[in-house]
């Protein structure tokens, strides 16, 4: 099935000349723990995300990294809409999780799709919409959180059948905080016996307790 057909509003454009010019845009390819963008890069064009995921994330002078948000499969990345938007540099790097297919409108087709599409106008607005509101949580959580809720969350979003495959430093880089703080958390979840760790990997024992700490006010 050819690539514009997952997203509806290319599909459904009106302007079939503009249709067949997007149509026609070749499917990148890039395997995982690729660079796709630095801080300081400048915006190429408009990614759309057709398989595998992409994070992208802040690193300080320090080395330490905090996870802004992950690019899913049908979505578009909301720093490279703003960047093209503005016609500023990437402020964040974005790095490939897994292999990936994706689609990267040059910036004249994506500015030809902001005047010729309601639709697109739409789409990558209420897109980038969302991702302030997700934002703005993630500043709340970092500002006012507690620790020890924000790892018990993670750790329940990142659970495939109570199995995490991931490093305290994984798990540091997605909080913003430092490998050692996360090292003593989870330590004392293990305590606790709500999990179990093992090298690279952490197994939820008690998930109904991770819930209840989420919700302690």
């Amino acid at each position: 099935m050819p690539w514009i057909h997952r997203f509806l509003e290319f599909d459904h454009l009106s302007n079939h000349a503009l249709r067949q010019e997007i149509a026609q845009q070749n499917i990148l390819h890039a395997p995982t723990q690729q660079h796709l963008f630095r801080e300081g890069d400048a915006c190429p064009g408009y990614l759309l995300l057709l398989a595998g995921t992409i994070k992208v994330y802040k690193i300080n002078t320090e080395g330490r990294e905090i996870l802004l948000y992950r690019v899913q499969a049908g979505q578009s990345c909301m720093l490279t809409t703003t960047c093209l938007l503005g016609l500023q540099p990437y402020p964040a790097q974005g790095v490939t999780e897994s292999d990936v297919e994706m689609i990267l409108l040059p910036a004249h087709l994506f500015n030809r799709l902001l005047i010729e599409s309601s639709d697109f106008r739409r789409y990558a607005m209420s897109h980038i919409g969302q991702r302030i509101c997700d934002m703005m949580m993630l500043i709340e959580d970092i500002a006012f959180g507690r620790m020890d809720q924000r790892v018990a969350r993670v750790l329940l979003q990142r659970q495939q059948v109570g199995l995490i495959d991931c490093t305290h430093q994984d798990l540091a880089s997605e909080l913003g905080t430092a490998r050692e703080v996360i090292s003593r958390m989870l330590k004392n979840f293990e305590r606790h016996g709500w999990i179990s760790l093992s090298r690279g990997s952490i197994q939820i024992q008690d998930m109904d307790m991770l819930h209840r700490l989420i919700n302690e006010h």
